[in-house]
């Protein structure tokens, strides 16, 4: 047994994974594979219901440079964009639709991977069933925790951002603020991290689970900032790239070229594999702040009192608290 790091983890969630491979590929295509090839042609797809958009990148660019040269008479003759209906309920829908299939695809491969981490039966059909009974609490836990995050932010509507004619201490105390503001979304954020693994898995809402993750992760803070830094690094990579990969071309050009629509491909496709691999994470890692608790080895004792379990019994060890054969699935 080595200690607990990323790493084991990693390989925790890759053997519960491979245990399964054809059941998590199934809720991948259904669920990732529309979310991570969605938010990677987002830009455009926002830019092509954009009224303002209708003009290729370089016409853009001549345009701006035209605008910059102008008079401000000339500047107070252009005419406003129309903002149309479309404009308005293209992005409403659009983030709607992304919303509803994270949902999904959170409830369903967290309930695949507790039962896989158990040794049960994976089943389709149940993992779909789950989203049901998960949707609710996941979405009371978003919302809250939302919520929460954004209180932090209100004083900054409050006290304008410092000029260069701003006295200095007005200056420094703006950017201390500032830095109070972001290690305290910081230790939010990573102390929410288990909220809607627990929000699935113990079927709680609201703010119930916040606090229960708070209460699970407090001891292991380290693991829980690398998982969120590791995942989160390649995933706003890949999205990054392939944001500029789709709008280098001009709004509506880039699906004519085959290279760029291979490249989009296989930019979802790796996106939905971290995706996929990144809920995994969280759930073992949900079991793991569990087992170091002591919560975790009761319920394998009442669950799998016939069957060979291998328990840990020292709390720096990785808790590789499950060693059963898994049952055959029907």
């Amino acid at each position: 047994m080595g200690t607990l790091s990323l790493w084991a983890v990693l390989c925790e969630s890759k053997r519960i994974i491979n245990a399964h491979s054809r059941h998590f590929l199934a809720l991948s295509v259904i669920f990732l594979l529309p979310l991570s090839f969605s938010l990677i042609v987002s830009p455009t797809l926002l830019l092509l219901f954009d009224p303002s958009a209708t003009k290729s990148t370089s016409s853009r660019l001549h345009v701006l440079l035209r605008l910059t040269t102008t008079t401000s008479h000339h500047t107070h003759h252009q005419p406003h964009p129309q903002v149309t209906l479309t404009s308005l309920l293209f992005p409403l829908c659009f983030s709607i639709f992304l919303f509803l299939t994270s949902i999904g695809a959170l409830s369903s491969i967290t309930h695949s991977v507790l039962h896989g981490f158990f040794g049960r039966p994976v089943k389709l059909h149940s993992a779909l069933l789950s989203i049901l009974s998960s949707f609710l609490p996941l979405l009371s836990t978003h919302f809250f925790s939302h919520l929460l995050l954004l209180l932090p932010l209100l004083p900054l509507l409050f006290i304008p951002p410092p000029s260069s004619s701003s006295p200095l201490i007005q200056t420094i105390l703006y950017f201390f603020l500032l830095i109070l503001l972001t290690i305290l979304l910081v230790n939010l954020r990573v102390s929410w991290t288990l909220a809607p693994v627990i929000a699935v898995a113990e079927s709680s809402y609201a703010l119930r689970p916040l606090r229960r993750s708070a209460a699970l992760v407090r001891t292991m803070k380290p693991l829980a900032a690398s998982t969120i830094l590791f995942f989160g690094l390649l995933e706003g990579l890949l999205l990054w790239s392939s944001s500029v990969l789709v709008t280098s071309g001009g709004v509506g050009a880039w699906w004519k070229d085959w290279a760029v629509v291979l490249q989009i491909v296989l930019t979802s496709t790796t996106l939905m594999v971290l995706m996929l691999y990144h809920t995994a994470a969280d759930t073992v890692l949900y079991m793991y702040c569990k087992a170091v608790h002591g919560e975790l080895a009761v319920e394998i004792a009442e669950e799998f009192a016939r069957e060979y379990v291998s328990l840990p019994f020292d709390e720096e060890k990785v808790p590789h608290v499950v060693s059963v054969v898994p049952r055959v699935s029907v």
